[in-house]
């Protein structure tokens, strides 16, 4: 990382200033009494231009949102600003990240560049670049920089690719197989029946990428664009987003009753996003005949809303799980109803980047009971 300081227009060295203030006091304290007045009013004058530069100095370097040390020959730290000062989130993490400080600086005053990575597994898990610098003629800078939003977005890219690779292999090897079949099948029968099942695995590879582009999309997006959100109209424009799946599966969708007015602050959305995704879980999940109820309530700060049905439960070894990504319950019913096993992932993503939580009761053979809390956000002012 290179780091520069530029202050009145003109680049400030990051030792100059300090060194020159302790030449000039030790200059001041070494000069016998009754010398040249002139000489030593020249002197105050150059201290204090000095010491005015090294504040202007420090309060810039206090302003960068990574931490900056630099120390002499010796080691000795002749510089450093307050994110230096707080690198560790506590105890525990301070010693880990000062001793990765250390270590890197005795290499820098030996001549040698060196960058360090530190994972601090907290709560909450940071992720901590520490880069050590030599100073010529002498000395060395070390910089701290906390990269966790950078290696988070990092993996979140990495997991997609891995992921949609995965995902994507099996439909797209059993299109390849139909394909093939086709090319030479002559009976009208089999050819409307392998038509059929190109067609539904077309489609099955459209959902996979649409959901992965939803959750990556959702993962990968900064502030929320909150707004106020009439929370029945989130709950009736849900079930209305299903209702083409809920007439196909002879599965009813009731939009309870919502105390009118009831609003929240929040990603418009991303809470229609997450509710569409509990509604259609609900819908893929029940028997026919079932019956799915959507609802909402005034909960602390917030709303609570409710998707519940009477379809064929969770088993409670599954529980802790389902909202993993690409997790299925039931792979043979999931594959059936066309599920990709990221729409619970959707939810807990958007609960999480509201600030709230989602939360899961299940009994096999009776249904399941979806509780998703968005506390109120403050909307920002244009």
């Amino acid at each position: 990382m290179n780091v520069f300081v530029l202050l009145a227009g003109c680049a400030v060295g990051v030792t100059a200033t300090l060194v020159a203030v302790k030449a000039l006091a030790s200059r001041r304290a070494s000069q016998p009494l009754g010398g040249d007045n002139t000489s030593d009013l020249s002197s105050e004058r150059s201290l204090a231009a000095s010491q005015a530069r090294g504040d202007r100095l420090q309060a810039a370097l206090d302003a960068m949102p990574y931490g900056v040390m630099v120390a002499d020959q010796s080691g000795q730290v002749l510089l450093s600003n307050k994110a230096a000062n707080s690198a560790g989130s506590d105890a525990h993490n301070e010693v880990l990240v000062q001793a990765a400080v250390q270590y890197n600086l005795r290499s820098a005053l030996r001549g040698e560049a060196r960058t360090q990575t530190v994972e601090l597994y907290g709560p909450p898990k940071r992720v901590v670049v520490v880069e050590a610098h030599p100073l010529l003629p002498d000395g060395a800078m070390v910089t701290v920089e906390d990269v966790t939003e950078r290696a988070r977005l990092d993996a979140v890219r990495t997991d997609f690719v891995a992921n949609i690779s995965h995902e994507l292999k099996t439909p797209i090897g059993a299109l390849a197989v139909l394909a093939e079949t086709l090319i030479d099948e002559t009976d009208p029968a089999v050819i409307s029946r392998l038509a059929d099942r190109t067609v539904n695995e077309a489609h099955r590879v459209a959902k996979i990428i649409d959901d992965l582009l939803e959750l990556s999309r959702i993962e990968l997006s900064g502030d929320l664009i909150v707004s106020s959100c009439d929370v029945g109209l989130l709950v009736v424009e849900a079930a209305s987003r299903n209702s083409f799946l809920a007439r196909q599966n002879k599965v009813a969708v009731d939009a309870g009753d919502i105390p009118v007015g009831l609003s929240i602050n929040a990603d418009h959305a991303q809470i229609t996003s997450a509710l569409g995704n509990l509604v259609d879980n609900a819908v893929k999940y029940s028997d026919a005949n079932g019956v799915v109820n959507v609802t909402a309530y005034p909960d602390q700060q917030g709303v609570t809303f409710v998707v519940s049905d009477n379809g064929i439960g969770i088993p409670s070894h599954d529980l802790d799980r389902i909202f993993e990504r690409f997790y299925r319950v039931d792979r043979a019913r999931s594959r059936g109803t066309g599920g990709t096993g990221l729409g619970l992932s959707i939810v807990r993503h958007v609960a999480n980047n509201h600030g709230g939580s989602i939360t899961v009761e299940s009994h096999e053979g009776e249904g399941s009971t979806f509780r998703l809390y968005i506390p109120e956000r403050l909307v920002p002012q244009t």
